[in-house]
């Protein structure tokens, strides 16, 4: 087994993801548990406390016992770990705050055997409305390892819960977020726009991108709450197949969230257009690639594997690497 550099875990609500990182970060193992913050492995009589240190053992145990330096070994977890229903609250850092300082404040957790797990705290904005992150700091990390440069820089995580991060001067100074992903899953599961609508593995991109259109156009100053009825009444009229108003109203809410984005940076003062770094699903990043360049936002890079190279990124800031 070659060297173990780093025990590197991605902790969220729903999954662990584990990496065994050596020399300069690279991956020599990976993989993925269901054990999620929200669904440890059982223990009997055992208190959650020992449901994180089995998911902990299951995840990465094999590793640590069977690395010759094992003692030696550091690990390092990302995510929803440290939140307050986590396994130790990894309190969070304000913003603004340089990138190469968000692994000088992590959380320890005793292991035992002399083994330590620090947790990375997230990032809070204070504003008359509060937003915060956690998880993505180290995806953020990550993806500008090989953007050096001190010009403003913008990170989009689309998700669930998109995260877009405003960076200027190797620093974090704002980010917003916008809870396109789980509106469209309750919209399309749950309300009477549901009805209507079948859901394909194929995308249509024409009905994908009239939405993008509506919500740029005159009608779409209405605003995202009146536009998003027409994803039924197109319908009913015979303009939108059944298969097709998914798309369109995913192209609705990305496009209206992309609107005002660019409402808050024109509100910040932020007038050139910003290299954009994207992360996350392909599939997704590709939807938003769209959005962005009709909005006339080109500059767009693709970060991979961000949230390991953010984990390797943060424990050298730690000095845990040595």
């Amino acid at each position: 087994m070659s060297t173990t550099r780093l025990i590197a875990l991605d902790w969220g609500t729903t999954s662990l993801r584990a990496y065994r990182l050596g020399e300069d970060g690279a991956v020599l193992d990976k993989r993925s548990l269901p054990w999620g913050i929200m669904h440890l492995p059982a223990v009997d009589g055992g208190s959650r406390d020992a449901g994180f240190a089995k998911a902990f053992d299951a995840a990465c145990g094999d590793w640590l016992r069977t690395t010759p330096d094992a003692p030696a070994t550091p690990s390092i977890a990302a995510g929803m770990v440290g939140s307050a229903q986590g396994w130790r609250e990894a309190h969070y850092v304000e913003i603004p705050l340089a990138v190469g300082d968000v692994g000088k404040q992590l959380t320890r957790v005793d292991l035992g055997a002399g083994r330590i797990l620090h947790i990375v705290p997230g990032l809070l904005q204070r504003s008359v409305l509060p937003n915060v992150i956690r998880g993505e700091e180290t995806q953020i990390v990550g993806a500008l390892e090989s953007y050096q440069g001190d010009d403003e820089i913008l990170i989009g995580l689309p998700g669930t819960h998109s995260k877009w991060v405003r960076v200027q001067e190797r620093r974090v100074t704002h980010f917003d977020t916008f809870m396109t992903g789980e509106v469209f899953a309750a919209l399309s599961q749950h309300t009477i726009l549901g009805r209507t609508m079948e859901h394909s593995e194929q995308t249509d991109h024409a009905a994908f991108e009239r939405g993008l259109r509506v919500a740029r156009s005159d009608e779409g100053r209405a605003g995202v709450l009146s536009n998003i009825f027409s994803s039924r009444t197109l319908g009913l009229v015979g303009e939108l197949g059944a298969a097709s108003q998914p798309d369109y109203l995913s192209g609705l809410l990305i496009g209206h969230e992309i609107a005002a984005l660019q409402s808050t940076r024109q509100a910040a003062g932020c007038t050139a257009s910003p290299r954009i770094i994207l992360i996350g699903d392909d599939q997704l990043c590709a939807r938003y690639q769209t959005a962005l360049k009709l909005y006339g936002l080109e500059h767009i890079d693709i970060a991979p594997h961000a949230t390991e190279r953010g984990l390797w990124k943060i424990a050298g800031q730690a000095g845990l690497l040595g």
